[in-house]
């Protein structure tokens, strides 16, 4: 089977593949939009889940096949199942979202509630807190451990099961066996990093997808010599994603071009204020919206079922959102540290009678060198013409991180649009 897409052209599938994509699991991504209420400022942003995860297990097929090109795998068998596996965890690591992506979370139950088997259970004990709220993440696991879509999976591959695939979404998840081991290397990590990491295949096709659907530049990147140059380094049997010190500048500029598409799409003003009604509309009293527990229920909601719930509520949130009547922005600070400013406002027009809605977005450029993640799972630099030079890990080769330490922070407040001359009246005469 051969699909189109309109940023990576023909995408092959496998028979296994195609079976999965027919799974309502699968299917159901078609009903849940990439980007949530960024459509309301960029009116061509209305891509699904489905066409990403599709543009991601293509990337990581291409990454593999860069990776490991001149690699001697024990057998073209152990090869082509680790080939299959990285496929099959980028198709599926969006494959338990709720509606409008992340947004919803909050609202999901108890992580113990999903009935995960391979997180544990009551009897025998957790390998997880069974108290903490669920995440799409954990979703994503139920799914390709414990579904018709599982079902599907261990019907296609003999020698892969859903476990696998959940190894490379969640690294938590202990492997079962020595699939992921050939000639006493242990390939996990680099498979787990194609899927996710700082360099992962998931981020290069959501920066130019989601660039291409919005009309924006910012996630442009050189694609193809960053994933050409990508390759390996082993450590203690274990082996690591790298790249060729030759493309070090395109991660960086991989790594701007994210930050950018945060500051100015995904974090855009429209979009914020939609997502900051919906929150307030779910943690209200009157709220009855819930994600349940049963994926039967859940495969049932989607986008268009939470607008649906959202057009039939008398809450003032849910009307505000379902007749998109938003909240106007009144002001937009950008800075480097936190000011009073915003709160200073808001007392102010309190004070007033005018209600406000203040939120906050924060970006930084990396959380990696910051983190004791690249411990566990570092990425390497290498550098292929000049054999002195021993790999190393690549925070410390690229200033990238460093000169983009600082975390940028948006400030908003907004009222209501039929109090908006009103308060830019006090904020003006009031030198706010």
């Amino acid at each position: 089977m051969e699909i189109k897409d309109p940023i990576h052209g023909s995408i092959g599938l496998s028979e296994a593949e195609e079976a999965i994509l027919e799974t309502r699991e699968f299917q159901r991504l078609r009903q849940i939009k990439q980007l949530g209420f960024a459509e309301y400022s960029f009116p061509g942003a209305s891509h699904t889940r489905f066409l990403h995860s599709l543009g991601v297990m293509h990337l990581a097929g291409r990454a593999f096949d860069s990776i490991f090109q001149s690699f001697k795998f024990s057998n073209e068998s152990a090869k082509a199942r680790l080939r299959r596996a990285v496929r099959l965890g980028a198709l599926l690591h969006d494959i338990g979202h709720g509606p409008l992506s992340h947004t919803t979370e909050d609202v999901m139950p108890k992580v113990s509630e999903l009935d995960i088997k391979i997180y544990g259970s009551r009897e025998r004990g957790y390998s997880i807190d069974p108290l903490r709220k669920a995440t799409h993440e954990d979703y994503s696991i139920k799914m390709v451990t414990d579904s018709e879509l599982s079902r599907c999976l261990d019907k296609t591959s003999k020698d892969l099961t859903g476990v696998h695939v959940a190894c490379l979404i969640d690294r938590g998840v202990k492997a079962p066996d020595d699939f992921f081991v050939d000639q006493g290397l242990d390939f996990r990590p680099i498979l787990s990093q194609v899927v996710s990491s700082e360099m992962d295949v998931d981020r290069m096709d959501y920066l130019q997808r989601d660039a291409y659907f919005c009309g924006t530049n910012y996630g442009s990147i050189e694609l193809d010599w960053l994933v050409g140059n990508l390759t390996y380094h082993e450590v203690r049997g274990k082996v690591h994603l790298a790249l060729n010190r030759r493309a070090l500048y395109t991660f960086d500029d991989f790594l701007i071009s994210r930050h950018h598409m945060y500051l100015m799409v995904y974090f855009h003003h429209k979009s914020i204020i939609f997502e900051e009604m919906l929150q307030r509309y779910l943690h209200s009293p009157e709220c009855t919206y819930k994600l349940p527990a049963d994926l039967e229920g859940y495969l049932r909601c989607s986008d268009y079922s939470l607008y649906e719930h959202l057009a039939a509520q008398k809450s003032e949130w849910a009307r505000r959102i379902a007749d998109r009547r938003p909240y106007r922005m009144l002001t937009e600070i950008h800075a480097t540290d936190s000011t009073p400013r915003p709160q200073k406002i808001c007392d102010v027009l309190k004070a007033e009678g005018i209600q406000t809605i203040h939120a906050g977005s924060k970006a930084r450029l990396s959380k990696y060198h910051a983190t004791q993640d690249q411990e566990a799972f570092p990425i390497f630099v290498v550098d292929e013409y000049d054999l002195r030079e021993k790999p190393v890990p690549i925070e410390k080769v690229t200033r990238v991180f460093q000169q983009y330490e600082e975390t940028r922070r948006i400030e908003r407040i907004y009222v209501a649009p039929e109090m908006l001359s009103r308060a830019k009246k006090i904020v003006a005469e009031r030198k706010l």
